[in-house]
């Protein structure tokens, strides 16, 4: 499997870390090595020194599909989860700035802490679903997916004309504003609606 990810499709937070706001799609991929499932714990890598969290609605992809047509992309899922897209900040920039890929700042291993997946069907609407995370007990993301610049439906049309999703694959959403370096000891929860779906601790 392979997580097909969506940069900068919050306003907010491209504003917050002096972005544009993207007029297409921005598409990154991590590999399965970088999925740490079952609230393990995630260590901090040792080849950077600040490493964010980025809290982000996943959907999991159930059927194989190349160029899809946005009206069709509803068939192509029905389970979501969140997920965290964790990045090496210091190494992005870097890379950023030499005009270089973003792979090793955003693909290392274990940078994509993921909740179990759970039906579709439990919320009336993907385009209306609340999340947030929270640090040691604090609230410091809260995003609603009504807020995406690109909706799902636009995110896997837009990516299946670069990449054949197949079953077992996700595709992560976007961060809302928020993000941070996390440090050792922080405890993450995770939450959908209120729903706790994600809780471990960085060591």
């Amino acid at each position: 499997m392979k997580i097909v990810c969506i940069g900068r499709n919050y306003a907010e937070h491209a504003k917050e870390l002096n972005n544009p706001v993207p007029t297409e799609p921005l598409f990154f991929i991590k590999p399965d090595s970088a999925v740490l499932p079952n609230n393990d714990d995630f260590y901090l890598p040792d080849f950077s020194n600040d490493v964010h969290y980025e809290a982000e609605i996943y959907v999991k992809i159930h059927k194989k599909g190349k160029n899809i047509q946005e009206k069709f992309a509803p068939s192509y899922y029905n389970e979501i989860g969140i997920g965290i897209d964790i990045t090496a900040r210091d190494i992005q920039q870097k890379c950023k700035e030499q005009g270089l890929p973003w792979e090793k700042a955003k693909g290392f291993d274990g940078s994509a802490p993921m909740s179990k997946a759970v039906p579709l069907s439990d919320f009336a609407d993907v385009n209306a679903i609340n999340f947030e995370l929270r640090i040691n007990g604090v609230v410091v993301q809260k995003g609603f997916t009504g807020d995406m610049i690109f909706n799902v439906n636009q995110i896997i049309a837009e990516a299946s004309k670069y990449f054949m999703l197949k079953i077992g694959d996700v595709v992560f959403t976007g961060t809302p504003a928020g993000v941070g370096k996390l440090n050792a000891g922080d405890r993450l929860e995770a939450f959908i609606e209120g729903r706790k779906m994600m809780d471990f601790c960085v060591k």
